[in-house]
């Protein structure tokens, strides 16, 4: 797997512009290769990207070019519109690895240039080369032009979404709303299930790109949680959770299993810890070993690729309502919620993310565990293995800037 190649000031300042007009969009590096073969890899988040939004999910799709889908498509520039297409397609070859191409591509780019993929709505994408292209300086013009035109009427549809959903959740002020399950999900599927969304473990925004997490007012709980992500096991030293759990899991109930948190700030009971390690942009778990001339000795765990999280911290949290509500028991002895207020947060500073990691202010709870047996069924079910990064309460307006709070 090719992975994206830094970003640069410029890159980052055209990226930072869509993001503060609520654009959702993925990119992707025209490699030397890719532009001479004209064949793109697509990427784990482009693939996420085109799922949420309804565009293309590759694993539905056949291997071959009988199955090729094409999707319309506009190349655009500071005063240029090209009308062209872009096709989706898993080859014979090559384990049926996700592929695109981007119909005349080759008149506005050059090797290692990245764009911008943005889907106006399922059936048409727009493409911006953010390497080349000033995004704010078109947008700021007084001159009209294509970009414009698109960041204008992409950034009055976001807005129509968050007053949607919001006039949907004030249906229900004042009111106590049944939940139909002991559990501490309870509150955020009934919540789901009041605005008509299936129950899932997507890693995808709930409502049309909007991002809901529930949690009761009387719980004393000093993190939120992020997203989930584990590690990129492909350059890490140990390969799965199951290889951390064979190391340094301990015996809990009878089932060997390893749940702590990991911080950057100091070594967790099993002396794992996470490190920044700016240089090669990755996020480090460590062992720190204390030898017997009291030396300290460092033993690599697992690693993610930084510009991963940034990306799942961008399209899980690019638009967020945090739900809290008020609970009771009902007469039927099941818990009763009534909202209480929604704080609704847009567009986190991605370079934020890795000081508050640095800091502690971020941290990683790691919860696995082996198969074992339901005491219910007396059938084997799987451990409930998760990856979470969950940020402090009083750390979140240093993420997330110029939250708006709704009171019920």
């Amino acid at each position: 797997m090719i992975h994206m190649r830094p970003f640069t000031a410029f890159e980052k300042r055209n990226m930072e512009y869509l993001v503060n007009h609520n654009i959702k969009f993925t990119q992707v590096q025209i490699t030397a290769t890719g532009l001479k073969k004209s064949i793109l890899d697509a990427t784990t988040p482009m693939r996420t990207y085109f799922k949420e939004n309804g565009v293309h999910d590759y694993a539905c799709q056949l291997k071959g070019q009988d199955y090729k889908v094409t999707i319309p498509t506009h190349i655009l520039s500071s005063f240029k519109d090209i009308d062209t297409q872009t096709s989706l397609y898993r080859p014979e070859t090559k384990d049926g690895d996700p592929r695109l191409w981007i119909y005349k591509l080759k008149e506005t780019t050059e090797a290692d240039d990245i764009h911008a993929i943005i889907a106006m709505n399922p059936k048409l994408l727009y493409v911006i080369n953010i390497t080349k292209v000033d995004i704010q300086k078109c947008c700021e013009t007084s001159i009209v032009n294509p970009i414009a035109d698109l960041i204008h009427d992409m950034s009055l549809g976001a807005d129509m979404i968050s007053e949607e959903l919001l006039a949907l959740l004030m249906n229900y002020q004042n009111k106590w709303i049944d939940t139909d399950l002991r559990a501490d999900t309870a509150i955020g599927r009934q919540v789901e299930a009041l605005l008509g969304i299936d129950m899932n473990d997507s890693p995808l925004p709930d409502y049309k790109g909007i991002e809901l997490k529930s949690f009761r007012s009387q719980r004393p709980s000093i993190r939120k949680n992020l997203f989930c992500k584990v590690p990129d096991w492909d350059i890490s030293y140990l390969k799965s959770g199951a290889d951390i759990v064979d190391k340094y899991g301990y015996l809990s109930g009878g089932v060997k299993s390893y749940r702590n948190t990991l911080r950057c700030s100091a070594p967790n009971t099993q002396n794992l810890r996470l490190n920044m390690n700016y240089p090669d942009n990755l996020l480090e778990i460590e062992e720190d070993r204390v030898a017997a001339d009291v030396i300290k000795k460092v033993a690599d765990v697992a690693v993610w690729r930084l510009q991963t999280l940034h990306q799942c911290l961008l399209t899980k949290h690019h638009e967020t309502f945090w739900i809290e509500v008020d609970t009771r028991v009902g007469e039927n002895g099941q818990e009763q919620f009534m909202f209480n207020k929604i704080e609704h947060t847009r567009n986190p500073i991605v370079s934020q993310f890795d000081i508050l990691l640095e800091q502690s202010m971020i941290t990683v709870d790691l919860l696995l565990g082996r198969p074992k047996v339901d005491p219910e069924t007396g059938k084997q079910k799987k451990g409930g293995d998760s990856v979470s990064f969950k940020i402090k309460k009083n750390a979140a307006g240093l993420l997330f800037p110029n939250s708006i709070t709704y009171k019920f």
